[in-house]
């Protein structure tokens, strides 16, 4: 099962939490979600183990839970991960929670992210969302300083210690 934990804007367009203290069974955890303001649209997702950021387009608003496994399984593709570990995190995705944002360095993360992420839109208006998501995730992170710096070698780290 994967957890959505959203910010209390993408709330108001995703609708209420619904989480009854489930935990995310994925091997990447819990993600975090919050609304973009751009036109069109776009949601940003951090995971909350390697902070790997994934933009992707908000409408519908009311299948964004439903789209947000094929999104993360396309980041992973890019990132080099094993079709067996995307298969299996997109098979546990299939079934979603949306609850509330709890980690505020995370949320902080999310927003330092959503700040670049709009600084590179407006540097090159022709690049793809995937694009952004790949130049964001070679961003360093302090929480991270102390393993891998950046949310790319996290999730690279993460890989190699689960095959």
């Amino acid at each position: 099962m994967l957890i959505v934990r959203a910010t209390r804007k993408l709330l108001a367009r995703i609708g209420p939490a619904d989480l009854d203290g489930e935990e995310s069974t994925t091997l990447l955890g819990q993600w975090y979600a919050t609304l973009l303001p751009w036109r069109p649209q776009t949601a940003l997702l951090v995971n909350e183990l390697t902070l790997l950021p994934v933009l992707m387009p908000l409408a519908p608003a009311a299948t964004l839970l439903d789209r947000i496994g094929d999104h993360i399984a396309t980041a992973l593709a890019t990132h080099q991960a094993s079709n067996t570990v995307i298969d299996n995190e997109r098979r546990q995705m299939n079934e979603h929670r949306v609850a509330g944002t709890v980690n505020r360095s995370v949320v902080g993360i999310m927003n330092e992210f959503s700040y670049l992420a709009t600084v590179y839109r407006s540097d090159d208006t022709g690049q793809s969302l995937l694009d952004l998501s790949l130049r964001l995730a070679t961003t360093p992170c302090s929480p991270l300083y102390r393993k891998n710096i950046s949310p790319d070698r996290e999730l690279a780290a993460l890989l190699n210690s689960a095959a």
